[in-house]
């Protein structure tokens, strides 16, 4: 009878311990099944099945284990409710096994229950100290690829680990993908470790902004970063690559969209280094049409995040795009530079400016105003009534006379008054000051506009208009 106790107490010991082991190995499991995604298992299918190396029966085993664990992950809260019943389970019987070798010792009942105790307790120190969880949150994909078939098994076996799962997730999800739940829950718990590094200062502030930026640029599209087409300063396929110069020069930009009728008409992107290539060593080339120098543009979708948008101009190696909407119109551009602002903030270089902020006076009756300066704040100070109904500042004042995005050298006149566009500021060279003084023009009434345009949008500026605006350069 010894002998036949030795061996049940052996036996029993062993069970006890491959209970630990699936208890650990289900803890694993159940954190990992949260953090895998159906494109990651696509992808590694893809990846096996065009490794050469591997022989064919090797590759059908794993593709085989690979369908599996999509199987699995098909329905998250079933796998992770049964990984979970599992471990509680094997927890429990633990506590049982070890009462149970106990008591095949002939010891009191109260050390039966006391062994199983402490056995518990251990296990749970032990789980603890090892954080299978942990490492099923570093490694989803292998974690879910080494315990698939015990898994598998866990999950035919508590088939009412599924009531409740499509309800709850509908309710908390939506019309949300699996994959995009997954990407909503993994940026939320990134979003507050951030804020808990925050609260312990072990972070920058600075940094921390930039970290909270870098999680928002998958929500961010392109529309809401690119320069909208109203403000897009462009130049026509005919133009010379003199007024192209001119044109940059006063403008600020150095890639410019080269369009034909209209906006929508989109020829392509004209580089200020390839007028300038063309030109500095021939000034024949000055007269050449911009269009001999104009690059096909990268074009993009306004819907497009803005993480998707930086790898690719960055794996194109552009730094312009032009976007376009879903009716293959143009509806504005954005840079590199565009998305790496939604990181670090506002980038400006040693010519930008800061534009003045109040209006100051430059001379009798001649007066510097900040672009966003109000037309009520002009009408006081030059005590007249300008009856512009739809614009508010006197920079959409310019922009309505002239009929596009004013650029630095624009000037029109209204009222007796010659707006002029004399600086700008900022990386995206936005007119920030506004010079503003009699017009003293024979023949103009106070309702008659005269504009002038720097030489580059040609189709409202005149001949005589160009050649003034020479003088001027």
């Amino acid at each position: 009878m010894e002998g036949m106790t030795i061996a049940i107490i052996a036996v029993l010991v062993i069970v006890a311990l491959l209970l630990v082991w699936l208890s650990l190995s289900m803890a694993a499991t159940e954190g990992a099944v949260a953090r895998v995604t159906r494109a990651s298992l696509n992808n590694l299918i893809l990846e096996i099945q065009t490794d050469s190396e591997i022989s064919p029966f090797i590759r059908d085993k794993k593709v085989k284990r690979i369908h599996k664990v999509q199987r699995l992950v098909s329905d998250r809260y079933a796998t992770a409710g049964s990984c979970a019943f599992f471990r509680i389970t094997c927890n429990v019987l633990d506590g049982v096994l070890v009462a149970c070798i106990a008591a095949l010792l002939d010891t009191p009942l109260w050390s039966e229950l006391l062994c199983g105790f402490v056995f518990a307790l251990i296990v749970a120190v032990i789980s603890l100290l090892v954080r299978p969880r942990s490492a099923g949150a570093s490694k989803p994909v292998d974690i879910m690829l080494q315990h698939a078939n015990a898994v598998s098994a866990a999950t035919m076996l508590t088939p009412f680990a599924k009531i409740g799962g499509q309800k709850d997730t509908k309710r908390r999800n939506g019309d949300l993908s699996d994959d995009e739940e997954l990407e909503k829950i993994q940026l939320e718990q990134g979003r507050a470790t951030i804020d808990r590094l925050v609260e312990a200062n072990d972070f920058d502030p600075e940094v921390s902004e930039m970290l909270r930026n870098v999680l928002m640029l998958s929500e961010t599209l392109t529309r809401e970063i690119m320069v909208p087409r109203t403000d897009m300063i462009c130049i026509e396929r005919d133009e010379t690559l003199e007024n192209m110069l001119k044109l940059c020069s006063r403008s600020g930009f150095s890639r410019v969209p080269v369009i034909g009728e209209d906006v929508d008409d989109l020829v392509g992107i004209a580089y200020l280094k390839d007028a300038v290539r063309a030109t500095a060593f021939n000034p024949a080339a000055l007269s050449r049409d911009v269009e001999s120098i104009v690059r096909d543009p990268m074009l993009v979708p306004e819907s497009k995040p803005v993480d998707d948008l930086f790898h690719q101009m960055q794996r194109t190696r552009q730094h312009v795009a032009v976007v376009v909407d879903e009716y293959g119109g143009i509806a504005g551009m954005v840079t590199i530079e565009d998305t790496i602002e939604q990181i670090v903030g506002e980038l400006e270089d040693e010519h930008d400016r800061t534009q003045h902020a109040e209006p100051e006076r430059l001379g009798e009756k001649k007066w510097s105003m900040p672009a966003r300066t109000p037309i009520a704040d002009l009408e006081e100070i030059f005590e007249i009534d300008i009856d512009e109904d739809d614009v508010d500042t006197v920079y959409g004042l310019l922009t309505k006379l002239l009929g596009r995005v004013p650029i630095v050298g624009a000037s029109a006149v209204t009222r007796g008054l010659r707006l002029t566009a004399v600086d700008s500021a900022g990386r995206r060279k936005k007119v920030s000051t506004i010079v503003v003084e009699p017009a003293h023009v024979e023949g103009v009434d106070e309702t008659e506009h005269q504009n002038e345009e720097p030489s580059g949008d040609a189709d409202q500026a005149s001949d005589n208009d160009k050649d003034s605006k020479d003088k001027h350069d």
